[in-house]
């Protein structure tokens, strides 16, 4: 049973992504580097972060690399906010009375100003920040508040988290929400992956205070696939819209969900497109089922059955994602077949397009025959 919680800080609790490449981009560009888009950071982006500036800017002392850091993200972490599911996390733990510590990098400043901001302060037990090497420091933590490892769960958003929780012998929770991606945790083998603090809490709570019921624990399969929907949808002018999210190792693919208990798949496809998109589909039809099974690109283990469908938007589309998804765009089919999808949505746009193609074929005019071979009778 979980009784004690080690918070990461950045990318578990609180979104600093924007602030903190703005402020590498600043360091960089003062060290004569070129500057790094929001993907390229997240790949090589490492703890300790020092490994990091030895490996790009190694020129450089580390004061003055910190200087510049710390000066620029001071004036960009006004714009650091708490992640979704985070304060409802932390109110679950002082509920059901689960210790809560934070173990993290950041500044104890930085981290004063945020905590202040986001109104956490008063949710933990013991703060430790600061930390350049984590997995060197949660012995003593362990040590200093008397906390039992089998009892303790560390919840953070990159590999290093995990290195320091198998470090200190803690169980292991990697979060999508932050810095390093579904294949870079997955790497580091957790103890569980979740795609957000509220996925953690429902875990939780089903499963007193357990990260897994018994029988996954003793190695038995869930009872039954999981049904969900989906849908290509299509824009008056022909373009498709593509949504990428952390879940599915952030590549492309269309919005959709699970259908819920007693709800027809149909109502349940029109509310996941709302609720994920904003938008209100029509002409929907079913396009094929697909069997999406152990997955490597999706960031659980699971056994999907996959309703895909199109439909169709009018006017000028006002795309609203929720926090499910990171970013969309819309394109032409051809040029969203060439983006970094994920399986299934690969294979039902290939789908589509055959369809198309047949269609056209079947309504194209039969060419007549020369006079030669007409039938006379």
């Amino acid at each position: 049973m979980i009784r004690n919680v080690l918070f990461d800080w950045s990318g578990t609790l609180v979104d600093d992504l924007p602030a903190v490449l703005h402020a590498t981009n600043h360091v960089l560009r003062r060290a004569g580097r070129p500057e790094m888009d929001l993907a390229r950071f997240r790949a090589e982006f490492c703890l300790p972060f020092t490994h990091f500036y030895e490996r790009h800017v190694p020129h450089i002392p580390l004061p003055r690399l910190e200087a510049w850091f710390h000066g620029c993200f001071r004036q960009a972490q006004d714009s650091v906010a708490p992640l979704p599911h985070a304060r409802e996390f932390l109110e679950f733990c002082r509920a059901r009375r689960l210790r809560a510590f934070v173990l993290s990098t950041v500044r104890r400043d930085h981290f004063q100003r945020q905590a202040a901001r986001a109104g956490f302060t008063r949710f933990f037990d013991r703060l430790y920040l600061g930390v350049r090497d984590k997995r060197l420091k949660i012995g003593a933590i362990l040590k200093q508040n008397r906390l039992a490892p089998h009892e303790t769960l560390f919840i953070g958003d990159m590999q290093h988290d995990i290195d320091a929780a198998k470090a200190g012998g803690v169980r292991s929770c990697a979060v999508l929400t932050g810095y390093n991606s579904v294949a870079q945790l997955r790497a580091r083998d957790p103890d569980l992956i979740v795609e957000h603090l509220g996925e953690l809490r429902q875990l939780l709570e089903r499963h007193d205070l357990e990260l897994a019921p018994a029988p996954a624990r003793a190695g038995q399969i869930p009872a039954a696939p999981v049904v969900t929907v989906g849908a290509l949808i299509f824009n008056d002018a022909g373009q498709v819209l593509m949504v990428r999210t952390r879940k599915w190792s952030d590549l492309w693919g269309i919005p959709g969900g699970k259908v819920k208990w007693g709800e027809p798949a149909l109502e349940a496809l029109h509310r996941e497109i709302r609720e994920e998109t904003g938008l209100v589909i029509t002409d929907v039809e079913l396009v094929l089922v697909q069997d999406c099974i152990h997955s490597r690109e999706f960031y659980r283990d699971a056994h999907f059955v996959l309703l895909n469908y199109t439909g169709r938007v009018t006017a000028a589309p006002n795309v609203k994602l929720n926090d499910e998804a990171r970013e969309f765009r819309w394109g032409h089919p051809d040029r969203a077949l060439r983006m970094e999808l994920n399986q299934p949505t690969r294979i039902l746009l290939r789908a589509v397009r055959a369809k198309a193609k047949a269609a056209k074929k079947a309504e194209s005019p039969r060419p007549a025959l020369p006079a030669s071979r007409r039938c006379h009778g």
